[in-house]
């Protein structure tokens, strides 16, 4: 063989071997919390909770993730916190169209709710996001939000003695990273639960009188199929209820004087044509709580959201198939607000006491 060809078949292993080589895990991975788990129990009606493997929560993370949440030094300019577009005494919302980031800038979507926000397989109206850790970030450092670049958060961070403390004591050894200031913020987020509605008390607590006769009769417009036929993407299961299919769909929320989307929602993520203009679909859990409604605020109210869907949505080459005008009695949409109000549980009392923002 010649030199030549050995050289060649050389560099060509060479580079083959590169190629296909496992990459090396990125050093801001994540690093398990070091203290004991605590096992977070969900209310009646609301499944076992999902928890990765690498951030079991401890007593030390769920605070710490406390403190981050409601701290204005995760913002730019010290003014706004997690907490501001997602306040406690008004069920994790901010009751604006759009959130509000610093500086007044206003965004484009809704601020959602973060009660049950640990059941969702994808964050953000647009799924971009896969667990809570990767959802944290977002805010903080977007542009028209908290716009604190991750480099400037964790040195900021450094820089505070008592932090540098409280992330050893949940972490260990070793600099504080965006990762860990991500786990914490999610080790406090999965413990953001609200169950025990008069509905969970009547279908799985066997309260024959947990609902008004009104909100039986809606539950029963909810769940027709040539009524509501809500439970097609707000589902209900046999043991629990997440009001959710976790599923992308478009309902024709946003279009213009010209008919033309003024968000494209999933698409952004995915770059498929058939997911333009598909959101993720909210949980109704709390929903008489966390007005307005959509990816965009426009609904104000219940009401003009059970108006929009008997009209069908708003027509656009994507809309869902299960789009269609419902044929509601003026009596069914008033019992269907009944049972929409029978969806309000108990909020976690660790984060009901009053807080300044």
């Amino acid at each position: 063989m010649s030199k030549r060809i050995f050289f060649t078949l050389f560099v060509a292993g060479f580079l083959l071997a590169c190629v296909t080589q496992k990459k090396p895990a990125p050093a801001d991975s994540l690093v398990p919390p070091v203290g004991v788990p605590v096992e977070i129990k969900p209310p009646l009606g609301l499944p076992v909770l999902p928890v990765p493997a690498a951030n079991r929560p401890t007593a030390d993370a769920i605070a710490l993730g406390q403190k981050l949440f409601h701290d204005v030094k995760l913002s730019r300019d010290n003014t706004i916190s997690c907490a501001s577009c997602h306040l406690p005494q008004k069920h994790f919302v901010d009751g604006q169209a759009v959130a509000t980031g610093i500086g007044g800038q206003r965004g484009t979507r809704n601020a959602p709710t973060l009660l049950n926000a640990a059941y969702s397989a994808a964050q953000f109206w647009d799924g971009r996001a896969a667990s809570l850790e990767q959802q944290a970030q977002g805010p903080i450092t977007a542009t028209n939000e908290m716009n604190m670049p991750a480099e400037m958060c964790v040195a900021r961070l450094t820089a505070d003695a008592s932090y540098k403390e409280e992330f050893a004591k949940v972490f260990g050894s070793g600099p504080i990273t965006m990762s860990k200031i991500e786990q914490a913020l999610a080790s406090f987020e999965r413990t953001l639960l609200s169950g025990n509605s008069p509905f969970d008390q009547s279908q799985f607590g066997g309260v024959k009188t947990a609902l008004s006769a009104a909100a039986l009769r809606g539950l029963a417009v909810f769940k027709g199929r040539k009524k509501g036929n809500c439970v097609a993407c707000h589902t209900i299961g046999e043991q629990f209820a997440l009001f959710t299919d976790g599923k992308f769909h478009n309902l024709g929320v946003g279009l213009n004087a010209s008919g033309e989307l003024t968000d494209l929602g999933r698409f952004t993520v995915t770059g498929k044509e058939s997911e333009r203009g598909l959101f993720r679909t909210p949980s109704l859990r709390n929903v008489a709580k966390t007005a307005p409604y959509m990816h965009d605020g426009s609904l104000k109210t219940l009401t003009e959201v059970i108006d929009f869907y008997l009209g069908g949505g708003n027509s656009n080459p994507q809309l869902d198939s299960e789009i269609k005008p419902l044929p509601l009695t003026a009596q069914e949409r008033s019992d269907l607000l009944a049972f929409l109000a029978s969806l309000t549980g108990e909020m976690p009392a660790h984060t009901q006491q009053a807080r300044k923002e």
